[in-house]
C-alpha cells in the first residue's frame, strides 16, 4: 500500500510540476523557429503547410522577411506565423519535431516577429 500511495504522490508532483513549466512557458512571449537541424524538405513542407493556414505575404519578393531568402529563415517564419495564430499551443510548434520554441525574439532588421 505504501509503494502505491508514493506512487500516486510522485505521479502528482510530476503532473504539478509539469503543468507549472507550460504555464511559465505561456506567461511569457513564446516564438516558434524551425530546428537548424531540419532537413531541407522538411522545411519546405512545413513551409507549404504553414502558409496554406495562415497570411505568409511578409516572405514574398520584397516583403520585409523575404531576405535572407533560405528554407530556414521562411520555415520560422512561417511556422511562428502559424504557432502564434493558433493560439501559442507548444504543440503547434512541433511540426514533426522541426520546431523549436524560443523566449528570445528572433526579429532581425525590417521583419518583425509577431
Amino acid at each position: 500500500m505504501a509503494g502505491k500511495l508514493s506512487a500516486y504522490v510522485s505521479l502528482f508532483l510530476l503532473s504539478f510540476l509539469s503543468a507549472r513549466t507550460l504555464t511559465l512557458v505561456h506567461a511569457q512571449k513564446t516564438w516558434c523557429v524551425a530546428k537548424p537541424s531540419s532537413s531541407q524538405a522538411i522545411l519546405l513542407e512545413n513551409i507549404n503547410f504553414a502558409c496554406s493556414q495562415v497570411d505568409c505575404g511578409r516572405l514574398q519578393k520584397g516583403g520585409p522577411c523575404y531576405s535572407p531568402d533560405n528554407p530556414i529563415n521562411h520555415a520560422s517564419i512561417a511556422m511562428n506565423l502559424y504557432f502564434q495564430s493558433k493560439g501559442r499551443n507548444t504543440w503547434n510548434c512541433d511540426f514533426k519535431n522541426s520546431g523549436l520554441l524560443t523566449v528570445g525574439d528572433p526579429s532581425y532588421g525590417g521583419c518583425q516577429y509577431p
